[in-house]
């Protein structure tokens, strides 16, 4: 039957794109090692579990990222790894200065982040003017070119700036050797709609007579649309979009990268293999303190479980007909396999007797009527998903019944 089964047969999707209107490039930046880091409710991890991080990037074929510390670079260098180091810096000569010796050091180029906020609201409480940040960046994009550092010039709240102030920014930035610009959502303003407005805008007035010139886009999630803002952003023209595991950063954090990761895949604008994002979620959950809520899109606990009488029995149809692809999407927008997992029926107030059957038969335990009943009567008086545990303790105390009561006779 599988071979039999077509994906368009089942499930017709509106989400499908003409091959012309696909991003012509998916790159990813992974800012979980410093962006992340700057949430104030997230631990800074051990240096072994930056460098596992680190692996993970790799496996799952991250191209960037964004790890200004020595020993990272030092392992891409030594374990020769696939992967473009790069470290912000303020458009300072003195932050520039320490990436260049970072690179020097580990003899790998670094590329340079220089940023610097934009919109007016900044502006003002900075106390800055036009003209001075125009030298500042000048001086640190030249100074970074004159050391031998690739750059990418940032702007910061890029989409609460007014567009007379962005244009002679990112122009004297490329002038003096920028080779990618960075466009900032900083505080989770912007929405979809918005950000075709803006980088229709920099291809028109800022990169059009500049061939060759890369396009970042970073978001962050304050009002809830960074996975929606990064995908616009691709579909905008963008080249690389950024994000951090879990979507950990400052505030409600950034855009996160294994929404993003399985979203692509999905759509299939790339075709990296995700079997070990489960476990970099969990190594961030458990190091960083990263959150990682029960209904937690794709990694959380109830992503691929259910309770409900109704979804539940769907699913073991569909296990019944000896096909997994129909189980793990009849009810599910994500198929599990595509990060390891499976679906999971649990027993509960919501729950049919099927639930209680397959939670039987799925673990080698006979269904027994009586049985049954018996579980299926407490779930219903009870007010949450029964434990494995309590199930098998009721289990038990009907055997030890069973035998007592043949003993009597």
């Amino acid at each position: 039957m599988e071979e039999r089964l077509n994906l368009n047969d089942l499930i017709h999707d509106w989400n499908k794109q003409e091959a012309s209107a696909r991003p012509a490039r998916v790159e990813l930046n992974d800012e979980t090692l410093r962006d992340g880091l700057q949430s104030p409710s997230i631990t800074d991890p051990p240096m072994e579990v930056k460098l596992q991080a680190l692996h993970y990037m790799v496996e799952l074929g991250i191209p960037s990222a964004n790890i200004g510390i020595l020993r990272l670079v030092q392992e891409i260098a030594q374990q020769r790894l696939p992967i473009r180091p790069n470290c912000a810096a303020r458009t300072v000569i003195r932050d520039v200065q320490v990436i260049v010796d970072i690179s020097q050091a580990a003899g790998v180029a670094i590329e340079a982040s220089t940023f610097i906020g934009s919109s007016s609201i900044r502006r003002l409480a900075e106390g800055w003017d036009l003209d001075a940040m125009l030298r500042h960046t000048e001086e640190a994009v030249s100074f970074a070119i004159r050391n031998q550092l690739p750059v990418m010039y940032v702007t910061e709240d890029t989409t609460r700036a007014q567009p007379e102030v962005l244009k002679p920014l990112y122009q004297t930035a490329l002038d003096h050797g920028a080779y990618r610009l960075c466009l900032a959502d900083t505080v989770g303003h912007i929405t979809p709609h918005g950000v075709r407005r803006l980088i229709e805008f920099f291809h028109q007035e800022i990169v059009k007579d500049r061939p060759g010139i890369r396009l970042d886009w970073h978001g962050h999630n304050d009002r809830g649309l960074a996975v929606a803002n990064s995908l616009a952003a691709l579909e905008a023209g963008v080249d690389c979009v950024q994000g951090t595991i879990l979507g950990i950063g400052e505030r409600v954090g950034n855009t996160p990268l294994d929404q993003l990761l399985v979203n692509l895949k999905l759509l299939g604008w790339i075709d990296h293999d995700l079997s070990c994002l489960p476990d970099y979620c969990r190594l961030v959950s458990e190091h960083c303190a990263g959150p990682l809520p029960y209904n937690y899109p794709i990694m959380g606990r109830d992503a691929f479980r259910t309770q409900t009488g109704v979804h539940a029995a769907a699913i073991i149809k569909a296990k019944e007909l000896g096909h997994e692809y129909l189980a793990n999407r009849i009810y599910s927008g994500v198929p599990a396999e595509l990060v390891g997992r499976a679906q999971e029926i649990e027993i509960g107030p919501m729950s049919g007797k099927s639930n209680v059957i397959y939670w039987l038969e799925s673990r080698g335990i006979p269904a027994r009527p009586e049985l049954v009943e018996l579980l299926f009567a407490h779930a219903k008086r009870s007010r949450t998903v029964l434990k494995e545990s309590e199930i098998l303790e009721l289990i038990a105390a009907r055997e030890m019944e069973g035998t007592v009561g043949k003993g009597g006779r």
